[in-house]
């Protein structure tokens, strides 16, 4: 007979202080009204050994000491304060440091994901402030979810016989997702996928979803970018009920609508774009008038003439709010039958438009303006690199050539006055790619702004500019009417010190005065002092973090960036829902139409800057993941680089050759214990006092890439 051996039951074990603590917290934060003594507490949070009572009795005493209890005459405990109830927005995160973001600003509070509540990412919320402990950041905990804003998940699929996971490779879930066998939609292993969160039981680490749609196998070009779209919850197609409305639009122009706006069919007329641009939105006109001075006419399509208001093709856009621009594609807002045909003021073409039309004089001082209603043949298409060339040679050998010198000279005044008024100069090279017909990338560079972009750039902004004082520049005591304006807040008084403070440390002077104008004037000899040095790159993204975020709002606050009073999008309507709504708003107040709903519009101006927030992430995220795709056959291979970003975790390095990006993690630089200085934006040893420094030269060799993660791996090569 074999004996079998009996292990001994062990003694329950001590619970740590630190978890014994948490506990405690929490519980009086779920019950935070109720007084209650040291054996209620301990019965509470399931605390039997006479040990760990002890301690309950000990951490009761210190949790008072640093107020954030109350201990009564009875001996029982109650949170020093009732919690208070918050609105806003809830951000997760995998590594459980999930916050809330109360609505009207303010700064994030931490919630555990004990206290999620399971909310989403931009979910709307309402949260419990919990009670702060002493020297301890704020927490919160969600009450209740009162809008989801985003239910769907992209990943690859998992599948087994009889269920399948969605496994997440995200800053945002920490858990994948559990899919039962009759929600898989026949999706395979390694497929990428976007899964809809049907339920999140309570107490069940994995939500439950469906699929609701198969991007394609992981790897292949259009799965990954629309992969990249799903996972910010922008759409990746267009529904074909929507095409179906844009071919009903009628295509042709009557005689009719001809005689209701001002013709400018005759009158010279181009448009300049970039090469592989196919929604011309804007077009020039140029005459020279009798008295010398200068007709210009800045034309828009007219997009709001074919869609109207409440339509399905409006609602779709108004969702939309803009179009998107992937490395290697582009979603547009609008139909591509309106967008690349009907709006487009495609060359050789009548189309309609709305225009500012301007006399100005070779001083560029604006004698008159109107805002009409226009039709224009344009002449000619050119793009950015034809124009650059007439404005090089300086040699015309046709009017659309002379007109474009003429334009170039004005747009260089205006550009100067502009900057002399205070404008700051923040002027970002685009990252471009080279890619063949399955979507690879062949080459990476810089496309940089030259004089044609320029010129086209300031009459734009004339154009916006102007509009918006025409609507929101009232005499004295008379209000204005409700209108949507771009606005760009002054920087943060405290990130301008510390920027300023920076640069100092750098060996630049730069003086601190208290008049904007003369803060923007020196921060534009610092931009232009810069130029070719080390430190060019880290001083422009040092600038640029230090500014406000330009945003869409009813609540006309100027333009810090561009020194306007007044701004607007007027120029674009193709591609920018708020451009749309101004052209409506324009068309009621020159009818003499009253003013609509200020609350109305301003929800519609949050919605658009969100999306343009969201569309402009895909976009950098899609150019990260072709650059590691670009890299994934340079393992092993030694670039120059400079130092782009310092963190905590490692090094942020651009290289020279391509200007892709990756990182040298902190672990890699094991010659001595680095602690990250936030003041210097560097990385510094703490036995040796090396130092790496945002700016810096530094040679690396390529070590991994990992698309999934859009991730570049590098270390240090001495």
């Amino acid at each position: 007979m074999t004996r079998k051996k009996i292990k001994a039951n062990k003694p329950q074990q001590q619970e740590s202080k630190r978890a014994l603590t948490q506990r405690i917290v929490s519980y009086f934060n779920n019950h935070p009204n109720e007084a209650m003594n040291y054996k209620q507490i301990s019965a509470g949070i399931g605390v039997s050994l006479q040990a760990d009572k002890g301690m309950v009795a000990s951490i009761l005493e210190t949790l008072v000491s640093e107020e954030f209890l109350v201990q009564n005459d009875r001996g029982k405990y109650r949170l020093n304060s009732i919690c208070s109830i918050a609105e806003g927005t809830f951000e997760r995160r995998s590594n459980g440091k999930n916050s809330f973001i109360p609505d009207g600003g303010g700064s994030p509070i931490f919630v555990a994901e004990r206290n999620s509540l399971y909310a989403m990412k931009n979910d709307r919320v309402r949260v419990q402030i919990l009670a702060q402990r002493k020297g301890r950041e704020p927490e919160a905990s969600v009450i209740e979810i009162l809008q989801r804003r985003q239910n769907t998940v992209v990943g690859v699929l998992e599948v087994s016989k009889y269920y399948a996971y969605l496994i997440v490779d995200s800053k945002i879930w920490a858990n994948d997702i559990f899919i039962p066998k009759d929600k898989i939609k026949e999706g395979k292993t390694g497929q990428k996928a976007v899964v809809r969160i049907i339920e999140w039981p309570a107490k069940a680490k994995n939500p439950i979803g469906e699929v609701v749609d198969i991007l394609g196998d992981t790897g292949d070009n259009s799965a990954e970018m629309h992969a990249i779209l799903a996972e910010f919850g922008l759409p990746y197609k267009y529904p074909e009920a929507i095409e179906k409305a844009a071919k009903k639009i009628p295509a042709k122009i009557s005689q009719e609508e001809i005689a209701k706006r001002e013709d400018f069919r005759d009158t010279l007329t181009f448009t300049i774009d970039p090469k592989d641009a196919k929604d011309f939105d804007d077009a020039l006109s140029l005459r020279k008038l009798p008295d010398g001075c200068w007709e210009v006419g800045v034309h828009i399509a007219d997009v709001t003439h074919y869609v109207k208001p409440d339509t399905a093709i409006d609602k779709e856009a108004s969702e939309r709010a803009t179009s998107i621009y992937l490395v290697d594609r582009t979603i547009p807002m609008l139909p591509e039958l309106l967008s690349n045909n009907l709006c487009s003021l495609r060359p050789n073409e009548d189309k309609l438009c709305f225009a500012v039309v301007f006399q100005i004089n070779d001083r560029t001082e604006i004698k008159q303006y109107r805002i009409r209603r226009t039709v224009i043949h344009s002449n000619r298409r050119l793009n950015y690199d034809e124009a650059q060339d007439i404005i090089e040679t300086g040699v015309a050998h046709d009017e659309v050539e002379q007109a474009i010198l003429d334009l170039n000279r004005l747009a260089n005044i205006l550009r100067e006055k502009r900057f002399a008024h205070g404008a700051i100069n923040f002027e970002r090279d685009e990252v471009k790619f080279d890619i063949d017909e399955n979507g690879n990338p062949l080459r990476v560079y810089f496309r940089e702004e030259k004089d044609a972009n320029r010129l086209v750039e300031e009459f734009m902004l004339l154009a916006n500019r102007t509009v918006a004082e025409f609507v929101g520049k009232m005499p004295k005591g008379v209000k204005a009417k409700t209108f949507v304006y771009r606005v760009h807040d002054e920087p943060n008084p405290e990130k301008l010190a510390n920027f300023m403070q920076f640069v100092r440390r750098l060996g630049y002077k730069i003086k601190d005065k208290s008049r904007n104008n003369e803060i923007s004037r020196n921060i534009n000899r610092l931009l232009n002092e810069v130029q070719g040095k080390k430190e060019q790159n880290l001083i422009e993204t040092v600038a640029i973090r230090t500014m406000a975020k330009a945003t869409y709002t009813t609540v006309n606050t100027g333009h810090y960036g561009l020194a306007f009073d007044y701004y607007t999008h007027f120029t674009s309507p193709i591609r920018r829902y708020p451009d749309m709504m101004v052209h409506r708003l324009l068309e009621r107040y020159l009818a003499g139409g009253r003013s609509v709903s200020e609350q109305k519009t301003e929800d519609s101006c949050k919605h658009c800057s969100n999306m343009e927030t969201l569309a402009s992430q895909a976009e950098r995220a899609s150019i990260k993941y072709k650059q590691v795709e670009f890299m994934s056959d340079k393992i092993g291979i030694v670039f120059d680089g400079v130092i782009s970003g310092v963190t905590e975790w490692g090094l942020y390095v651009e290289l020279n050759e391509n200007h892709c990006e990756g990182m040298i993690p902190i672990r890699e630089l094991n010659d001595d214990f680095y602690e990250f200085d936030e003041e210097t934006y560097s990385l510094i040893g703490k036995r040796h006092k090396k130092r790496y420094l945002l700016g810096d030269p530094i040679r690396i060799r390529v070590t991994r890439t990992n698309l999934e993660k859009k991730q570049l791996d590098f270390t240090l090569e001495q």
